[in-house]
């Protein structure tokens, strides 16, 4: 299945028409082209980013013995001191 023949094609160009009217259907075709050429370029720029090696590893990511220690863990977060708002109803329902 697929376009058979170009009749197809201008019944649909047709039907375009009809549905948008000819004041929107310009807009539309010029949005369209944008969004292919916006994606043409993206494929280009990540075709581009698979054909470069990555980068060499430096010495100590050579060694088998301590990967781990090449990428250390950020700390945790420090808990959050309870504001004045939810220290009030805390007490509050406490009473209640």
């Amino acid at each position: 299945m697929g376009i058979e023949s170009p009749v197809h094609l201008l019944f649909v160009a047709v039907v375009a028409l009809v549905v948008l009217g000819p004041k929107r259907l310009p807009g539309l075709a010029r949005a369209l082209g944008q969004g292919i050429r916006e994606f043409r370029q993206s494929l280009d720029l990540g075709a581009e980013d698979e054909e470069q090696p990555p980068p060499a590893p430096g010495p100590a990511a050579s060694s088998s013995s301590a990967p781990a220690a090449s990428s250390p863990t950020p700390a945790p977060a420090p808990p959050r001191e309870a504001t004045d708002a939810t220290a009030g109803r805390g007490g509050e329902s406490a009473r209640g």
